[in-house]
């Protein structure tokens, strides 16, 4: 299904293959050779997706892109089934594996593995030819990897990331307060503007099967 969204609808090339049951939304741009599976999303919430050539996107992953953090994969990149992408910058030839995670202003350098379950926290800057093992963490600039039970190790990096304030614009709150008031109602008002979205009606779909060519 291609959607137009705030003014915008997805562009496929004629040689990639996006599956009928995947979702293209507003400004997705799938690269010649490319794969998008069946459950996949695509959704460009204020910033483009960039597909880059022949990249392969598995079964139920979601890509996220958005106003500070556009989402662009280069070239031969491979993303899991039931990934979650949202923000980030892939280099070629990388390998996400099944239900990695990777958010907002990271950035994965060439030849990168991030595997099973793996996680890539926000404004995470991974060199070339790193390797996040099954389950591990990698947060900050430069990345420390770490194992998910060093949780301490992780939030000593992570507090000065600044997820609330990096990604939704508000300070964490005192202790004992919520920030999810005025977090659903942030970020409830922009996912609000998908009430305008329509069908895209002229938007190419793409041709040839599910393998590659």
């Amino acid at each position: 299904m291609l959607i137009e969204h705030e003014g915008a609808s997805p562009t496929v090339h004629p040689s990639a293959y996006v599956a009928p049951t995947a979702t293209l939304c507003g400004d997705v741009r799938v690269g010649p050779g490319c794969r998008v599976l069946f459950g996949a999303v695509l959704t460009a919430e204020g910033g483009p997706v960039e597909l880059g050539a022949d990249t392969i996107v598995m079964e139920n992953a979601v890509l996220r892109g958005t106003r500070r953090d556009p989402l662009r994969l280069g070239r031969q990149v491979l993303v899991g089934p039931g990934s979650y992408l949202t923000g980030c910058t892939v280099e070629d030839e990388v390998f996400l594996a099944t239900g990695s995670r990777v958010f907002n202003g990271a950035r994965i350098g060439t030849r990168s593995e991030v595997r099973i379950n793996g996680v890539v926290h926000l404004r995470t800057v991974l060199a070339a030819d790193t390797t996040v093992p099954i389950g591990w963490v990698a947060v900050g600039d430069p990345a420390r990897i770490l194992p998910p039970d060093q949780h301490e190790a992780i939030w000593a990096v992570q507090k000065d990331l600044d997820f609330p304030g990096y990604v939704f614009g508000l300070e964490r709150p005192a202790e004992g307060q919520s920030l999810m008031p005025a977090l659903t109602e942030r970020f409830g008002r922009a996912l609000g503007h998908h009430r305008a979205d329509r069908r895209a009606d002229e938007a190419p779909t793409g041709t040839g099967d599910a393998s590659p060519s």
